[in-house]
């Protein structure tokens, strides 16, 4: 354990490890993408895909090791018990910080199938993992304004024709699809902005959510919905690499895919568009109930005894 070492040396030693760990597994996905790309045929992304998956676990891995050397950060994980590594899952969890992303994947890891993000278009541009997102199918979605789509109304279903071609392949092997339904990072200021009935969430969108159900909703095995409460406030990620974040909460829960949710054109049926967006937000208003009971379970107890910063997380290499 690091944890000695003063925040900012921490900081730059999480990142170098990071980098490292990042430039080892990529240099050996990209050669694999490479065979994708010259050869696209059915049969080979069905040899091809596990690989690159495989190659994602181990790099997430590698990432809760210098987790555990760098941070004495304690997880408070319930609910991850019982999953299945070989089935397909549609993942939806709270927004708060890009370090969500290593919670999701330090505490799923190998309980289920790597997770599949929904990406922001300019994400492709980041300097390695941009082309790493790309090699492994990560949806790349180009998000339009209400004011550009109302010039251009033709660009409103390109995102989900986006969606709908990234999950045709996600049908070839086991996967999660990972979504944020509220579409971006909460903030004080987009809470307010957008006059949202939760205290703890943006409004949710459930267009993405529809689309993967309607092209994989046969293969679903149920819903996995995390909550994610960061009880001193979302850290930053310098502040996360600092060992800055002192715990994190996270809950799990099973829920079963409705039969109605997978039959439906979302784009096209205004009914159904409504109903699958009352689920949603039905379920994101249980989310706010239980953020809010979390933090106040969290005032009532104080700062608890230490636990283990790999709790509730699976091991291996």
């Amino acid at each position: 354990m690091l944890s000695f070492l003063p925040p900012v040396l921490r900081g730059i030693v999480a990142f170098v490890l990071l980098v490292l760990n990042t430039l080892l597994w990529c240099g050996l996905l990209f050669l694999l993408a490479l065979v994708k790309l010259v050869l696209p045929f059915t049969a080979v992304r069905k040899r091809i895909d596990p690989l690159l998956n495989a190659i994602a676990a181990n790099w997430i891995s590698g990432n809760s090791a210098w987790m555990r050397l760098t941070q004495k950060s304690r997880w408070d994980v319930a609910g991850a018990e019982g999953l299945d590594y070989r089935g397909w899952y549609m993942v939806n969890a709270n927004h708060q910080t890009w370090v969500d992303i290593f919670v999701l994947q330090h505490v799923l890891n190998r309980r289920i199938p790597l997770l599949k993000f929904f990406l922001k278009q300019q994400l492709i541009w980041v300097p390695v993992m941009g082309l790493a997102w790309w090699a492994l199918d990560f949806p790349f979605m180009r998000r339009h304004s209400d004011a550009y789509l109302k010039k251009h109304p033709e660009k409103r279903f390109e995102d989900l024709e986006t969606s709908r071609r990234a999950c045709e392949k996600f049908a070839l092997v086991p996967t999660s699809v990972m979504n944020f339904p509220e579409g971006t990072r909460f903030t004080a200021e987009k809470h307010a902005a957008q006059r949202s009935p939760y205290r703890h969430l943006l409004k949710p969108k459930a267009g993405a959510m529809a689309l993967a159900l309607s092209v994989l909703g046969a293969k679903f095995h149920s819903f996995v919905d995390v909550t994610i409460v960061y009880p001193e406030g979302p850290p930053t990620f310098w502040d996360f690499l600092c060992g800055r974040m002192d715990k994190v909460v996270v809950r799990v829960r099973l829920l079963e895919v409705p039969a109605d949710m997978l039959q439906g054109d979302y784009a096209t049926d205004p009914r159904f568009r409504k109903a699958i967006q009352r689920w949603q937000q039905e379920r994101w208003r249980e989310k706010d109930e239980q953020i809010e009971a979390l933090l106040v379970a969290e005032r009532k107890i104080g700062p608890p005894a230490a636990v283990s910063p790999t709790a509730g997380a699976p091991t291996g290499t």
